[in-house]
């Protein structure tokens, strides 16, 4: 957990929503100069805090509506901290909670040090970050179609297709396999909501590929060569990261990745685990991904594995991949070398 510790003359507190934001101005004596509700337009922001800029620094909760504060405060050379929402919540948590209290505590959160940081992920590459996660989003939707024929299948007892109908040259005919006309039905229209979802997952591909190379080339060069890594999940991980020198050390990225599991200990004893949701849930899918397709056509990847399963037991054998694999790309970022296969399983 990063804190923000830079003093400045005034310290602004925003709770901010689609609409409306509360305002709330302190200076360095803790004494409030102004305590508004405002509407969420840059106009009325500037405005009010015109007689404070000259030294002051803004702070708002991380939550959907942040980027435009964000870009406002950038544009007009104003410090900016994003605070962490699960851990402010934590720290600033009380009996009674509305705007004008939150913005409140934000501000004296900020003037005190005590703001947990999120990272402000730039402007230039965030579009197409988030462009990359509405198509995991749509994948994730064409895999619960595939999933409603397969389960329709076993439902009526039917044998199997025997080829993946996610490939779209497999599909030709499993409808009319179904003799009743309302399930074939149902069937047909899960293969052309498919059929839909695959020309529209190639176009975005094509797109953000395009975004990639024009961004960052070389480190999308460096993750397509880990065996297991190919073109969508480099994508993934090259724009969940963005800048990887924003991780001091390997057990930041790690963490940062939920690829390890934080101990809960208390006088000396531990109760479990904690934090696991602490992290980014893209780059922990995409490692976990990677571990999976890392074992296919791979007989070394496999050996390696087995012995993890002989020292760790199998369930959590794919975890402790995973977890190898987000240090050996954090390694190779930073090095700026292409993956060794021999150096990894050695390791």
């Amino acid at each position: 957990m990063r804190f923000y510790t830079k003093q400045h003359q005034f310290y602004c507190g925003v709770d901010l929503h689609t609409r409306s934001m509360y305002v709330c101005i302190l200076d360095q004596a803790g004494e409030i100069l102004l305590h508004r509700n405002l509407p969420a337009e840059p106009e009325a922001f500037l405005s009010a805090i015109k007689a404070y800029r000259e030294d002051i620094v803004v702070c708002a909760e991380c939550m959907f509506s942040w980027y435009w504060l964000a870009d406002l405060c950038q544009r007009e050379n104003i410090p900016f901290v994003l605070g962490h929402a699960l851990y402010m919540r934590a720290i600033h948590g009380g009996k009674a909670k509305n705007d004008r209290i939150d913005s409140h505590k934000i501000a004296a959160l900020l003037k005190a040090g005590l703001i947990p940081q999120a990272y402000v992920y730039p402007r230039e590459m965030r579009a197409t970050r988030d462009l990359l996660r509405r198509r995991n989003y749509l994948m994730r939707r064409r895999a619960d179609l595939l999933a409603h024929i397969q389960n329709t299948n076993g439902q009526y007892n039917l044998p199997p297709f025997g080829k993946k109908i996610a490939y779209r040259s497999h599909r030709s005919g499993v409808a009319e396999q179904f003799s009743d006309p309302d399930v074939s039905m149902s069937v047909s229209a899960d293969l052309e909501l498919i059929d839909h979802y695959d020309r529209l997952l190639q176009t975005i591909e094509l797109h953000v590929l395009k975004s990639a190379k024009h961004h960052d080339p070389h480190a999308l060069y460096l993750l397509q060569t880990v065996h297991g890594i190919g073109k969508v999940l480099s994508l993934v991980i090259l724009y969940e990261v963005h800048d990887v020198s924003r991780f001091p050390t390997v057990g930041d990225f790690v963490s940062y990745c939920r690829l390890v599991a934080c101990a809960r200990e208390s006088a000396g004893k531990q109760h479990g685990t904690s934090g696991r949701k602490i992290g980014n849930m893209h780059l922990k899918w995409a490692f976990s991904e990677a571990a999976v397709i890392f074992l296919r056509a791979n007989p070394l990847g496999m050996k390696y594995k087995q012995r993890l399963e002989h020292r760790y037991g199998k369930s959590k054998a794919l975890s402790i991949l995973a977890h190898r694999l987000g240090r050996a790309v954090y390694f190779m970022l930073t090095r700026e070398r292409a993956f060794d296969m021999k150096q990894f399983l050695n390791s």
